[in-house]
């Protein structure tokens, strides 16, 4: 044992030092020593204490930054996949093309009570759902169903075309999404439904008197009108019926349903395709028997649509105790035998009015003639429907009969076959 640790067992009140080499022993109260003890022991104490919270406040920024850093990079990836979203619905065109909000999946499902209770109907396209928006603005969901024989490339075509596109008598889109696998086109709601849910049912029809569907018959005219000569662009609808016409609150017609439609350039008049598209009974014979379509072809589908709202009848279903007309064929045969009178819905009305509904009637008849270039186009027909001048002759109706008897097939249609929806018909050329 050295000297200064024999002074310090000796002596409990003597502290040692060291000092160049040389040990130096001090004499100190044993209650100081007490102190500069605890006070070492203190400053130990906040030392570790100092360490440890430097090392939480460190870890704690690093996690900080990181959830702040990975936030950012989702944000950044769901702005990334909306603009890939818009990029992929313009379809490689410019940016002007594309105008239309995106909405999200969770405010669509929020709308419609996920998609619950509220359907208002099914077309080729999948569903369509009422909803209603936080600002209590009332909207129809048009989703896409996995099953659809209409595809991306039909909704692309859709939010494309309807995007550029504003008439009083077109139904209006509001937005779309595309959100974990789920394609949805969003609408203004038209509270009344479509045309045929009223045309084709005796109780419903009865609410339409001549004034309502002469008015509905102006609207989709001046519609067609827009699209074939006044858009921005030459739209084609190639699936004008009478389920893709929608009524407003005052029944005011609205045509929908542009995933089939197609646009034509400045000098463009027809066109030929070996995919046939569309709802028997209402395509022309020039697109159903051989693929070819122009503007015409879709004044034959507005010629059936007049004489289904003036007979209350189906074109394709109507069923008659002296023949096998179709419908067309049957209006045919009443004109050349001056008896249209017999065609029309049985509803109460003056002599004015019923020469005005025979008048319709026989523009009608001149939509639907069998040569693309005997039917007039939309200019004309709005022209006749809304003026008193002498109309010429119509000419025999194409499809006088079914049209599926005139199309090859293995096998045999009834005459009065139901067809509601829209098909596709794949030929080889």
């Amino acid at each position: 044992m050295s000297r200064g640790e024999e002074a310090v067992a000796c002596f409990g009140d003597i502290k040692g030092f060291t000092e160049g080499g040389q040990d130096l022993y001090i004499r100190m109260a044993a209650s100081e020593l007490d102190h500069l003890e605890k006070k070492r022991h203190s400053s130990k104490k906040k030392l570790i204490a100092f360490i440890v919270g430097s090392t939480f406040l460190v870890v704690g920024m690093t996690i900080v930054a990181l959830v702040s850093f990975i936030w950012k990079k989702k944000l950044r990836n769901q702005e990334m996949t909306k603009r890939n979203q818009r990029k992929d619905c313009d379809n490689g065109g410019g940016k002007n093309d594309m105008e239309l909000p995106i909405f999200d999946l969770a405010a669509i499902a929020n709308a419609t009570d996920n998609f619950s209770n509220n359907k208002l109907g099914e077309g080729g396209f999948g569903p369509v759902y009422k909803g209603i928006l936080p600002d209590g603005r009332y909207i129809a969901v048009k989703r896409l169903s996995k099953n659809s024989g209409q595809g991306l490339n039909e909704f692309k075509n859709e939010v494309i075309l309807i995007a550029k596109l504003q008439h009083r008598n077109l139904v209006k889109i509001l937005g779309y999404c595309i959100q974990e696998n789920e394609n949805m086109l969003i609408y203004e709601y038209m509270p009344n439904k479509s045309l045929d849910s009223f045309i084709f049912d005796q109780t419903q029809s009865k609410l339409l008197d001549w004034h309502k569907r002469i008015n509905i018959i102006h609207g989709v005219a001046r519609g067609l009108l827009y699209l074939h000569e006044d858009s921005r662009l030459r739209i084609i609808h190639r699936d004008l019926k009478a389920s893709n016409i929608l009524l407003d609150n005052n029944m005011n017609p609205k045509i929908s349903d542009f995933g089939l439609a197609r646009s034509f350039g400045g000098d463009q008049i027809d066109s030929k395709t070996n995919r046939i598209i569309g709802t028997h009974g209402y395509m022309s014979p020039e697109y159903a028997m051989h693929g070819r379509y122009s503007i015409k072809s879709y004044v034959f589908s507005f010629g059936v649509l007049v004489l289904e709202t003036m007979s209350g009848k189906k074109n394709r279903e109507f069923c008659h105790p002296d023949h096998d007309l179709n419908l067309l064929g049957h209006a045919w045969k009443l004109w050349i035998e001056d008896r249209s009178m017999e065609l029309i819905d049985e509803l109460e009305s003056d002599l004015y009015t019923l020469c005005n509904v025979l008048r319709h009637i026989h523009v009608g008849l001149l939509c639907v003639q069998q040569k693309p270039e005997d039917r007039p186009n939309m200019s004309s027909v709005v022209r006749m429907l809304t003026n008193e001048s002498l109309l010429p002759r119509p000419r025999q109706p194409g499809f006088f009969t079914d049209p599926l008897e005139a199309v090859p097939s293995s096998s045999k249609h009834a005459t009065c076959s139901v067809n509601r929806v829209t098909i596709t018909l794949l030929e080889a050329r």
